[in-house]
């Protein structure tokens, strides 16, 4: 069993920044990709970015959804089984409950579905201000 925990969310005036973290914890695993999806009230659970295993133990390819594209950036400490997300220039429309998740099933071709990822955290608060 894996367990996931978030943390770093919080309240932000928009322009502003925040750095989401969640580690990794349980059965010793080795994570073919890790993502953050988020979900506003009343929303589906949305892709924002991954971070994918792609071959060599330094080799990683990151995906973006467009709406963060050059604001968010996904990043991944092996060594402390931990993966980030530094929110940047933060815009109301960005408040939701964010998760992160892990695929350990195997390989991933694709990484933006919810149905790709085995184990889900229990989720951080963003909310940006206007």
């Amino acid at each position: 069993q894996v367990q996931l925990v978030e943390s770093g969310g919080g309240l932000v005036q928009a322009g502003g920044s925040l750095r989401l973290s969640c580690a990794a914890s349980g059965r010793t695993f080795r994570s073919y990709a890790m993502g953050w999806f988020r979900q506003a009230p009343g929303t589906e659970r949305d892709f924002v970015a991954a971070i994918r295993w792609s071959g060599g133990i330094s080799e990683y390819t990151n995906s973006y959804a467009d709406s963060v594209k050059g604001r968010f950036t996904i990043s991944r400490d092996v060594a402390k089984n931990t993966v980030y997300l530094h929110l940047n220039s933060l815009k109301p429309e960005d408040t939701a409950v964010y998760y992160c998740a892990a695929r350990v099933r195997g390989a991933a071709v694709r990484v933006r579905g919810v149905e790709e990822y085995d184990y889900w955290g229990q989720g951080t608060q963003v909310t940006v201000s206007s």
